[in-house]
C-alpha cells in the first residue's frame, strides 16, 4: 500500500553536540521538495504500479522518501547502490530524505520506484521546479540546459542466443522501415518475402533455449545444439534478406531515407554475421575462443 510519509523526527536534536545542519544546497532543495504539487505528481505514478496500491498490501517506502532519495542520487551522481549506502550511513541525508530512523530501501527497490515514474511526470516535475525557482527568485527560467550525459541502465548478459536475437530484431526493424521507404511497384518487383520479419520465430526458439538450458544431461545438450542450429538458421536467413535489400537499395535509392537505410544495414549485417560465426564455433563446434589477457 502506498503511504505518504513517516512520522517526522528531528535527528539533529537527537545528537545536539554534533551541531549537524544541511549544507546550503540541501537546505534550498528541502524547501522546494515540500511543494504539494511535486509530491502529488510522483504519488500519482506510484499508485499506478498495482490496481489497489492505494488501500491494500503492506506499507511501501513512503512517496516522500522515494522522491527525495532519487533527488539525492541525481544531485551527487550516485549509483543506486551508492544512494542506498550513503543515505543509510548519513544522519544528514536521513534527515533530508525524511527516512529518519527507518530502514533504508535497497537499491533494487529504488530502481523499481524510479521506473514507475513516467517521462511525462519527469517533464512536469521539471516545469514545476522552474516555476518554483522563479517564484523564489532563484532563477529567471529563461534558458534551458539539456543534460546529454549517458545514464546508467540495466542490460542483459550478452549470451550467444541474446546477441543473435538482438541482431534479428535490428534487421527486422530496418526491413520494416525499408518497406515504408520503397514504392509499391518496387516492393512487388522485389517480392514481399524479402521484407518478412522473423522476430516471432526467434522469440519462440529463444524461449525454448531457456527451458532446455535449465535441464542437465546428454539429451538436454543435444536438444540445446539443435535449438541453436535453428536459431542460427533464422539469423542467417535475416542476413540474406538484408544483403539482397542492400543491393536493391543501391540500385534504387538516390539519397534520402533509402541511402540512410542502406548505410545502417551495411553497418549492422557484418556484426550479426560475426555473432553467427561466434555462436557456431562456441556452441556447435564446442570451440573455446581465445580471450586476450587484461592489461595490468
Amino acid at each position: 500500500m502506498i503511504v505518504d510519509r513517516y512520522d517526522p523526527v528531528n535527528l539533529f536534536e537527537l545528537v545536539p553536540n554534533l551541531n549537524l545542519q544541511f549544507e546550503p544546497e540541501l537546505a534550498r532543495l528541502d524547501e522546494l521538495l515540500d511543494d504539494d504539487e511535486l509530491f502529488n505528481l510522483v504519488k500519482a505514478d506510484l499508485l499506478k504500479r498495482y490496481p489497489n496500491s492505494s488501500r491494500l498490501g503492506r506499507h511501501s517506502t513512503p512517496v516522500e522518501v522515494v522522491l527525495r532519495m532519487l533527488v539525492v542520487k541525481r544531485l551527487y551522481n550516485f549509483s543506486y547502490e551508492q544512494t542506498e549506502r550513503f543515505v543509510n550511513d548519513s544522519i544528514v541525508l536521513r534527515q533530508f530524505t525524511r527516512l529518519y530512523l527507518e530502514r533504508s530501501p535497497d537499491d533494487t527497490t529504488l530502481i523499481r520506484w524510479a521506473n514507475a515514474i513516467g517521462s511525462q511526470t519527469v517533464g512536469a516535475l521539471n516545469d514545476r521546479t522552474v516555476e518554483l525557482a522563479r517564484s523564489l527568485k532563484v532563477s529567471r527560467g529563461r534558458k534551458l540546459r539539456i543534460d546529454a550525459m549517458v545514464v546508467e541502465t540495466n542490460i542483459h548478459h550478452p549470451t550467444d542466443s541474446a546477441l543473435l536475437g538482438d541482431g534479428v530484431r535490428v534487421i527486422s526493424r530496418l526491413l520494416r522501415r525499408a518497406r515504408k521507404t520503397l514504392s509499391t511497384q518496387e516492393i512487388e518487383w522485389l517480392g514481399k518475402e524479402l521484407f518478412r520479419t522473423r522476430n516471432r520465430s526467434v522469440r519462440r526458439v529463444a524461449q525454448r533455449l531457456h527451458r532446455i538450458a535449465r535441464r542437465k544431461g546428454q539429451k538436454a545438450k543435444k536438444e540445446l545444439k539443435e535449438a541453436y542450429r535453428k536459431l542460427i538458421a533464422i539469423t542467417q536467413a535475416s542476413c540474406t534478406q538484408a544483403r539482397e535489400l542492400i543491393e536493391a537499395l543501391r540500385e534504387h535509392a538516390e539519397g534520402g531515407a533509402g541511402s540512410l537505410l542502406m548505410e545502417k544495414l551495411e553497418h549492422f549485417v557484418p556484426l550479426v554475421e560475426q555473432g553467427i560465426v561466434q555462436a557456431t564455433r562456441r556452441v556447435l563446434q564446442a570451440e573455446h575462443l581465445y580471450r586476450p589477457p587484461r592489461s595490468s
